[in-house]
């Protein structure tokens, strides 16, 4: 038996793994298989769709041709408003994976942005169309998908951009909400 202290020991990231099981596992219970992105200058989607910084896939195979669920990248293409578009996103950029019909999923860390300065307090920013950066407004960042329990608090008038309080294990399943 050898003791190794490198990296190698850790082996590979899960997270493709986790992608590709949940998936096959939409795929066959007849669900609609989507991805949350966090969208920087490493992944190609149509920027035109972008908000704060994320877009959310529909990477069932009816919707993209060449689907590539490969362990580095997602790679397909895809129609967006009547035009074929090749998508490549990291998998470590790759946020949360759900069923569209329940919510069923995944959700991953958020890649932390770093500046081109090497610091880790870039501001947060979307590439325009036309290739440059914008600064999101102020009230926007910080927004996207929040883990929240399944439950009818969409009706209790509470603010939904802030993230529900901690269960303490107890009470309802944990479900994803896009927060608009």
């Amino acid at each position: 038996m050898s003791t190794s202290n490198d990296s190698s020991s850790q082996g590979t990231s899960t997270r493709p793994y986790l992608i590709r099981a949940l998936h096959e596992w939409c795929t066959d219970n007849g669900f609609t298989p989507y991805l949350a992105v966090y969208v920087d200058r490493s992944v190609q989607v149509p920027q035109e769709y972008v908000k704060n910084n994320e877009i959310v896939l529909n990477v069932s195979y009816e919707a993209t041709s060449q689907m590539q669920l490969g362990n580095d990248f997602i790679e397909f293409k895809a129609r967006f408003g009547g035009s074929a578009r090749e998508i490549i996103v990291p998998v470590d950029h790759v946020i949360a994976i759900y069923a569209r019909e329940n919510g069923q999923g995944m959700a991953f860390p958020v890649p932390t942005p770093v500046s081109d300065e090497g610091d880790d307090t870039a501001d947060a920013s979307v590439e325009a169309p036309g290739g440059t950066v914008e600064p999101l407004p102020e009230k926007e960042k910080g927004a996207g998908l929040h883990l929240a329990a399944a439950s009818a608090e969409e009706d209790s008038g509470e603010d939904p951009t802030e993230p529900p309080p901690a269960s303490g294990g107890h009470g309802a399943r944990p479900a994803l909400r896009r927060v608009k």
